[in-house]
């Protein structure tokens, strides 16, 4: 069943009796005059190193705290503007031995790639780019543009429903051209692809979705993740246990927004179960988007362990709620405090959680 609740609320009933063991930790600043940074990981097997995308079109590798060097430069390729720009690495599972990693960004014209390349000596080689997936966007918005490898080699992309026109007077019409339930359309989707398989093409696994900025899949359980970014009353998180992703989902945009009826006139696609939210929460207060997260399963706190952390990116607000069967929340979430300008979360590869702002900061989850 979907919770719907005001933030608000919520806020005060945790001020009041908040677990001792969320009091614990917190997200603390480690490293600062990163430039729109909009994601953060490591590569497989190094957690040390940490790579942190910046939306401009730069990756930038950080040691210590430290930045200490930029692993490539794209932005002769990259459109930085408002939601467009390089928005998400994922490394090859292989990438100790194969050196391929993959990022997603906008063009000059603001259609969207998902391109591999290879690194050499530690930093990727431009010249070595080849394009997996080309996607015409109607609109500056919505993009989605995460990239996530699942325990089986399969690379996910998720992509926004190509938002709306933003001389259009009313961008409360979410989604004009039916992008999300039009299964002949990529846009409103969660599509996978084994980018080492010959003859490989993307499957569509997930529809109905409206911005999925930021999703994850459980480290420990493969369980997937969605925060997918609401229109103007409700922010959601959707959940699908690993047994099913393969099989194809309809999250219900744009009949639905955060379970809750949006726009009747328009027809769910005849193809899917349909997924309801696992959490929501309405837009009272200044909550505005929410920032998908992960289920922790690091060593360094071990109170936080099988905690789902997610944010908005308006309040700055991060919430985590312990998880329990079939994705569900325990408990309310409880609010860890704040960071500005939270862009987005990504862990190491021993799990462990981090968080970047806009406004140049990354933080570790202490």
């Amino acid at each position: 069943m979907t919770r719907l609740f005001s933030l608000a609320t919520v806020a005060v009933a945790l001020a009041v009796a908040a677990p001792a063991a969320a009091r614990a930790y917190s997200f603390v600043q480690i490293a600062s005059g990163l430039h729109n940074p909009v994601y953060v990981t490591s590569a497989p097997g190094d957690p040390a190193t940490l790579y942190v995308v910046e939306q401009p079109g730069t990756i930038e590798i950080v040691r210590g705290g430290a930045v200490t060097g930029m692993f490539i430069d794209l932005r002769d390729r990259v459109k930085f503007d408002g939601e467009l720009g390089l928005l998400s690495l994922a490394f090859d599972p292989g990438y100790a031995q194969n050196h391929l990693f993959y990022v997603d960004y906008t063009d000059q014209n603001d259609d969207t790639h998902v391109v591999q390349f290879n690194s050499a000596n530690g930093v990727g080689v431009p010249s070595s780019a080849r394009e997996l997936l080309f996607v015409k966007q109607p609109y500056p918005n919505h993009k989605g543009g995460q990239l996530q490898f699942d325990a089986q080699g399969y690379l996910y992309v998720g992509l926004g429903d190509g938002g709306t026109d933003p001389a259009g007077g009313d961008i409360s019409t979410g989604d004009p051209q039916n992008h999300a339930q039009n299964l002949g359309s990529p846009l409103g989707k969660l599509l996978r692809i084994e980018p080492g398989r010959p003859g490989a093409t993307w499957q569509t696994v997930g529809l109905g979705l409206r911005n999925p900025w930021r999703f994850s899949f459980d480290r420990q359980t493969g369980d997937l993740w969605i925060g997918d970014v609401g229109a103007g009353r409700y922010e959601e998180i959707d959940f699908r246990p690993k047994a099913k992703i393969g099989t194809l989902a309809n999250y219900g945009w744009s009949r639905f927004e955060g379970g809750v009826l949006y726009n009747p006139a328009v027809a769910l696609a005849r193809a899917g179960a349909l997924v309801t939210p696992v959490w929501t929460y309405s837009h009272n207060g200044p909550v505005c988007a929410v920032v998908g997260g992960y289920v922790y399963r690091g060593s360094n706190v071990p109170a936080a362990r099988g905690r789902y952390f997610f944010g908005d990116y308006c309040a700055g607000t991060i919430w985590t709620f312990k998880v329990g069967p079939k994705g569900r929340a325990s408990a309310f979430p409880v609010p860890l405090g704040t960071v500005p300008d939270l862009s987005s979360f990504g862990q190491d590869a021993n799990g462990e959680l981090y968080a970047v702002s806009l406004d140049g900061g990354l933080y570790a989850l202490r």
